[in-house]
């Protein structure tokens, strides 16, 4: 008999996405959120007569539960989670629970950077060849309100570690991992092995059937192929040599080595920049050639890919100068990546809420490449301390009209304009997509002045 007494923690949009695919299967759903439900989750549970509670949880409403799902950001250790766990009550996460109720093939994606950008080209590329495909996971919709919803026969979903925690059954046709480097260790008791195990996760339950993609120059995934038995079909993605069975880069170009469709792209005529883009472009075609997607179709939807915003979007030009929004770098790793973009002399924006940086990973490219650092940020002691014997120049401002000014004021034309923070947002702004668009807001300004 299937469980029925349902409750959703969260009240975001994969929370209110799950309730109403329970709710759709006979589930008597009850939503839990400790904070403030927006208006327009608040209106949709109200329509659907799904009962709901915002500004607590109840716990013994909570307890009562068969099964629970809980939102990615409620980490498994708080206490009442602990609770569940020691009554039996499964706790369970919106894509192991929506992956219940569809006969889809799932593309999945995860990495601790680059899985935005991938999964974004891995549905362009499906859906420019015309087939029937949801994006999900987190990005877009959520999975669990479109599976309830729409009839969609291929969902490319983009999968955190704290989603991957809480799977069951949750079986993916092509799971691609990016690579691994130390993110979120608060998590995972400051314990890297526990977050590259949650990264596996995405595998767990493939078959010999089914296609894993990975990056072959990782030698944290490839340190975990001799811990592990590696079920589906390996499809490796290299930077520095080539792979037989998968995709490497060669002189400039994306070499697809496939036994039915090899084939070779120029890299700079995709409108993405910079290896790691490379790296994201590989993944993205040999998942499309794992669902049966022709040559030529990925080769136009290649061509044509629009990027979501803060990742590397280029602004404006100005005066010679081109200023990049790339926000969404909330890490080192990211910055790393973004630098190794760029041949030209780089002015660096960076600052926010440090997550224990290390920022010996970027030194190098930093004294190669950057002729002016601003730090935009409350707290700008530890990036200050770090780089002022390492950059020519280094300005600090909490405010990013400032800084596009100082920017302006060191360039000249060829430069670049990087903002690239390497930090969380949240000393100044809301979320990165906040500090992003006030910074393209910044740099707007100056072309009307």
């Amino acid at each position: 008999m299937v469980s029925n007494k349902l409750v959703v923690l969260g009240g975001g949009e994969s929370g209110v996405g799950a309730a109403i695919l329970g709710k759709s299967k006979g589930f008597d759903v009850f939503l839990s959120d400790r904070g403030e439900l927006h208006a327009k989750y608040r209106e949709e549970l109200i329509r659907r007569d799904i009962s709901f509670e915002e500004g607590q949880h109840t716990e013994a409403v909570v307890l009562a539960a068969d099964l629970v799902i809980k939102s990615p950001g409620i980490p498994d250790k708080v206490p009442l989670i602990v609770s569940l766990h020691e009554k039996g009550t499964p706790v369970i996460s919106e894509i192991e629970f929506a992956s219940r109720y569809t006969d889809a093939k799932l593309i999945a994606i995860t990495g601790s950077n680059g899985k935005t950008t991938t999964t974004l080209l891995t549905y362009h590329l499906l859906k420019n060849a015309g087939y029937n495909v949801g994006l999900a996971g987190n990005i877009g919709e959520s999975f669990a309100w479109q599976v309830a919803e729409k009839k969609f026969d291929y969902y490319v979903l983009e999968i955190s570690s704290f989603q991957l925690d809480n799977i069951v059954d949750f079986h993916p046709q092509v799971a691609v991992l990016l690579n691994i480097t130390p993110d979120h260790l608060d998590r995972y008791n400051y314990s890297f092995q526990n977050y590259t195990d949650s990264k596996f996760n995405i595998i767990k339950n493939q078959s010999a059937r089914d296609h894993f993609i990975y990056f072959d120059d990782s030698e944290v995934i490839l340190g975990e192929f001799s811990k592990r038995e590696i079920i589906p079909s390996k499809l490796g993605i290299s930077l520095n040599h080539e792979i037989k069975e998968g995709a490497w880069f060669d002189d400039g170009y994306l070499a697809i080595n496939s036994k039915e469709r090899p084939f070779r792209q120029d890299f700079s005529e995709l409108p993405i920049k910079g290896p790691h883009n490379a790296v994201n472009a590989m993944a993205a075609i040999l998942a499309a050639q794992s669902v049966g997607v022709e040559t030529d179709k990925i080769k136009t939807g290649l061509l044509s890919f629009v990027n979501a915003p803060h990742r590397l979007e280029q602004v404006a030009v100005i005066n010679g100068v081109t200023y990049v929004n790339d926000s969404k770098a909330t890490n080192v790793d990211s910055v790393f990546y973004a630098l190794g973009s760029f041949s030209q002399p780089v002015i660096l924006i960076a600052g926010g809420v440090d997550k224990g940086n290390d920022y010996s990973e970027i030194e190098e490219l930093v004294r190669q490449k950057v002729k002016g650092l601003i730090v935009l940020s409350v707290k700008y002691e530890k990036l200050r301390d770090y780089f002022s014997d390492i950059v020519p120049q280094l300005y600090i401002t909490q405010d990013v009209q400032d800084a596009v000014n100082q920017a302006k004021s060191w360039g000249v034309p060829g430069d670049v304009v990087l903002l690239s923070p390497a930090c969380a947002s949240f000393d100044l702004f809301n979320n990165y997509e906040d500090r992003g668009d006030k910074f393209k807001a910044a740099v707007r300004n100056l072309e009307k002045s």
